[in-house]
Parts: structure tokens; sequence; C-alpha cells
């Protein structure tokens, strides 16, 4: 009798273990694929890996955004805000009526709520960087019109 209990007791705390693993959810590298950035987004060649797993994506966006050298978002704002994590090369992020800036590997970045910007790489180099944004109202950016080179090459 005892043997059975300590079977059940077994048995009972394993189907307790998997129902807490199914709480995790693991989307295996390589499973979603590669993008190229929309052109009513983006100038020039940008490839974005979507960084997704379960129901992730109704609470925010996660990409790995890989940028030629010259290429760059489109004029954009987000409701909740945005975090860069740059990962590889240099680039430059702007806020609307402020000078460019230099990003380049290790460097991370916060922009405010609501503040109109844009981000890519240099004119020589590529840029790679981990882009992560809430959603709010169904969205995470509200995309505006692309930056001209004039803007692009502007100091």
């Amino acid at each position: 009798m005892r043997k059975n209990l300590v079977a059940a007791g077994t048995s009972l705390l394993m189907s307790a273990t998997a129902v807490q693993a199914q709480g995790i959810q693991i989307t295996p590298a390589g499973t979603l694929p590669t993008t190229l950035g929309a052109a009513q987004n983006f100038n020039g060649h940008v490839a974005v890996d979507i960084k997704s797993a379960g129901g992730s994506g109704k609470h925010g966006s996660v990409g790995m955004v890989d940028f030629a050298p010259g290429a760059r978002t489109a004029w954009h704002t987000h409701p909740v805000g945005q975090l860069l994590i740059v990962t590889d090369g240099k680039g430059w992020v702007q806020e609307d009526g402020q000078p460019r800036r230099e990003i380049k590997t290790g460097d991370v970045v916060w922009i405010e709520a609501g503040v109109k910007h844009w981000h890519g790489a240099a004119q020589t180099n590529g840029m790679r960087h981990l882009a992560i944004a809430y959603v709010q109202g169904g969205k995470s950016a509200d995309w505006k019109e692309l930056v001209s080179d004039e803007q692009y090459n502007a100091r």
C-alpha cells in the first residue's frame, strides 16, 4: 500500500512539474524567417529577425535588425518608448530637431514614448541592434515619412 502511495505521489508531482513547464515556450533559433524591411519604413537594405515565443508578440516587439551601410529606418515614434542595444557596427540615431548622434557596439539607447526619431547604419559601416518596443493600443510603432538623403547626411 505504501509503495502505491509513493508511486501515486511521485506521479502527481511529475504531472504538476509538466504543467508548470508548459508555462515556458521556446521558439528554436531559425524557426521564424528573416524578413526584409518594408520600403515604406526603411531606406536601403535592412533585414529583420523577429524574436518572439508563445504570445509574447501581443505585449511587445523585439527584433534583431541588420542595417547595411547607409540603411536606416523612416521617422517614427513608439507609444511606450523603445530600447536599442547595439550588438555590432556603427550607426546613428536622431531625434527630430536635434543633431544625429553616433551609436556603436555595446551602446544602449532609450528613446522616450512619442519622440519622433530614426536610427540606422553609418554611411560606410553596417550596424546591428536589438530593438525592443512595447505594445499599446495594438501597436508598437507609428511610422512616419522616410528619412531623406539630405536629412541622413546632415551633421
